[in-house]
């Protein structure tokens, strides 16, 4: 049985924590309008100096945990979006490769434990995926305000019109999801690669509607390059629209170049975070590939022999040489490669991880 999780963490601001607290740095502490010359106030007696006490609530802006669980929460990129350092997603997983009472048991699992994060897509097993993610929401009846339930759109059916990100499809596609599990909004709608075929204004234009109506919180974008993303955002401040809150991208030891040298920019110059996918490398790095392609593994599912393919390539076998070379480390930390692989994705994004 495979599942795929998801971890966040976020750091990104596009003001400090003490700007949030005091937007005006003269009247925090300090008489403007002297020159430069500022004179220091001095509290009243019996008070603690601003200054004392902004470490501390510049540490609970940042981050929180769990007091039951120690499930560790941050803002997902500049939003106020407050997601759990772990997720669980649904890809392959979820209305294919196990039962529906198998993937409840996990999903109650993870939610006992303090993950808020449900991760999922409409092309995930043709739909099922939803479906069977929505059957366990309504039968759990959980606070709906309790979690977050995220999916993307692109591919959601044969027809020209039932795939790309025209207007019409994000709308009637979003629809669908919805309907499939039986949810009244989704916390975000990802636009699950870039649309060649559609106008960026177009596509930032329709997420901004299904915003506005209700069918979604926020809107993201996954696999998009820094460029698209940069333009999306233009778009718009251009015309006072709403733009993508994070990436989703790819991110483990064989590929880093995209979320660690080309994302960082947009990080900090419009604060859009990051959700990153299969930090196990779709399980390459836990080492089960090395020798075999073990039975019921992603690598054996048909319309998955790309990953055998992969696995069993000359690329592959110098990477499964690698994941040796991580064993004596994992030994050292007294914990396993997969752990350690996981432990070590520390820029503070939110990611899919495939165990086992």
């Amino acid at each position: 049985m495979q599942v795929s999780f998801a971890c966040t963490e976020q750091t990104l601001r596009s003001r400090t924590s003490e700007d949030r607290l005091c937007p005006a740095r003269p009247s925090c502490g300090q008489n403007g309008g002297n020159g430069g010359q500022s004179k220091q106030r001095t509290p009243p007696m019996g008070t603690k100096h601003p200054n004392q006490v902004l470490p501390l609530l510049s540490h609970i802006l940042r981050e929180s945990t769990g007091k039951s669980t120690g499930m560790k929460y941050r803002n997902l990129g500049k939003s106020g979006l407050r997601v759990s350092c772990l997720g669980l997603g649904t890809w392959v997983t979820f209305g294919s490769q196990i039962s529906e009472e198998v993937a409840e048991n996990i999903m109650t699992v993870a939610y006992e434990h303090g993950v808020n994060l449900f991760d999922t897509a409409e092309v995930y097993a043709a739909g099922r995926a939803e479906r069977t993610l929505g059957n366990i929401l309504k039968k759990k009846e959980w606070r709906r305000s309790s979690y977050v339930v995220t999916t993307k759109i692109y591919w959601g059916g044969q027809a020209e019109t039932e795939r790309g990100l025209s207007r019409k499809h994000i709308i009637e596609g979003l629809r669908g999801s919805l309907e499939r599990l039986q949810l009244e909004y989704v916390d975000i709608v990802f636009a699950n690669r870039m649309d060649a075929n559609s106008p960026m204004e177009e596509i930032v234009r329709a997420m901004t509607f299904v915003i506005n109506q209700g069918m979604a919180m926020y809107w993201g974008t996954s696999r998009w390059s820094a460029m698209e993303i940069m333009e999306a955002y233009s778009v718009a401040r251009q015309f006072n629209l709403i733009p993508p809150v994070c990436e989703q991208a790819e991110y483990h030891l064989f590929q880093r170049e995209k979320v660690e040298t080309q994302l960082p920019e947009l990080y900090h110059k419009i604060g859009v975070g990051s959700m990153t996918w299969s930090p196990l490398a779709c399980g390459l790095i836990t080492g089960k590939y090395a020798n075999t392609i073990p039975e019921k593994s992603r690598a054996s599912i048909k319309g998955y022999h790309w990953l055998k393919e992969k696995a069993v390539s000359d690329e592959g076998k110098k990477q499964h040489i690698k994941v040796k070379d991580l064993h004596p480390i994992a030994e050292r930390l007294h914990c396993t490669v997969t752990q350690l692989a996981i432990g070590k994705r520390r820029l503070h994004t939110l990611y899919h991880i495939d165990v086992k």
